[in-house]
């Protein structure tokens, strides 16, 4: 006989059986279905064949695929800390500012409102040769050089970082000035009676006390530069990755793959590869961050 607390008990699980199923089977099917297909040459018009590891053999051996590899961690070791940095340094003096405040962080946030596509056509048009693209026609003003930007191997990847890092600092500083407003203010009026300075409160008070704030927007900043794939190819639609390859992320190398060539086993395995990529830098940085 159950009692009262059991009876509880099994109805609540009554009701979640249904919603936890549905999400494990929506979540986990197409995932398991991944690893499946990563060892199959499927095409999406035969029946799909097992063929072992020979997919991972071949992405392996695939120049291209190290050439994206690089980029993929290009972005996520330059674009992360650069982000951060921003974000930190607009939303701490941003705190400071009383009058229209509210209008000021709106106005920051804004980009980040704005639906990628776009954002990257209109930083497109920016990097556009003279007499279209703003930036050449500042630089022609100021008497310098114009620059290649999109249309350069060695340019290309720094302006779509560029534009990735502006796309996300809106909501970054949102993030950070919300860990500032939680800190107590206690901390610090008690830190200025003992005649800290401000540089010794921000190293002592402020950073060691926003580091849950900050382990959350280094893992949600790095998935983000990890999986960047619209302003790759919005800003690059006419040469998809960019001259040589110079701006392809994985995420690219995945659509092509599946979409363009239909090689649906060889896909599936840089999916798998990638989301190794993910879980991995994910649990490091957790890890690294949580035990300093």
């Amino acid at each position: 006989m159950l009692t009262q607390s059991g009876r509880k008990v099994l109805w609540a699980w009554s009701f979640l059986a249904l919603p936890i199923v549905f999400y494990s089977w929506i979540r986990f099917y197409p995932t398991l279905s991944a690893f499946w297909i990563s060892f199959t040459d499927w095409d999406l018009l035969r029946p799909a064949n097992f063929v072992g590891l020979e997919n991972y053999q071949k992405l392996f051996a695939d120049p291209v695929f190290w050439k994206v590899f690089r980029n993929t961690f290009a972005y996520l070791i330059i674009g992360t800390p650069i982000s951060l940095l921003l974000s930190f340094v607009i939303a701490y003096y941003l705190d400071k500012v009383t009058f229209m405040h509210s209008f000021l962080r709106a106005l920051y946030f804004l980009p980040f409102l704005t639906t990628a596509a776009a954002m990257a056509w209109v930083w497109r048009w920016f990097y556009q040769p003279i007499p279209i693209g703003i930036i050449n026609g500042i630089l022609s003003n100021l008497h310098l050089p114009a620059q290649q930007f999109l249309r350069s191997p060695a340019q290309a990847l720094p302006s779509i970082m560029v534009t990735g890092i502006w796309a996300g600092l809106g909501f970054q500083i949102i993030i950070f000035m919300a860990g500032l407003r939680a800190i107590p203010s206690t901390y610090y009026e008690a830190a200025r009676i003992d005649g800290l300075g401000e540089w010794a409160i921000l190293r002592k008070i402020t950073l060691p006390l926003l580091k849950p704030t900050t382990v959350f927007l280094v893992v949600f900043s790095s998935i983000g530069f990890l999986r960047i794939f619209d302003q790759v190819y919005n800003m690059t639609s006419n040469d998809p990755g960019g001259p040589l390859n110079s701006t392809k992320p994985l995420v690219m190398m995945i659509y092509q793959t599946a979409f363009s060539s239909f090689d649906m086993g060889y896909a599936a395995a840089q999916t798998v590869v990638l989301f190794l990529i993910l879980l991995v830098v994910s649990l490091g940085q957790l890890f690294v961050l949580r035990n300093r």
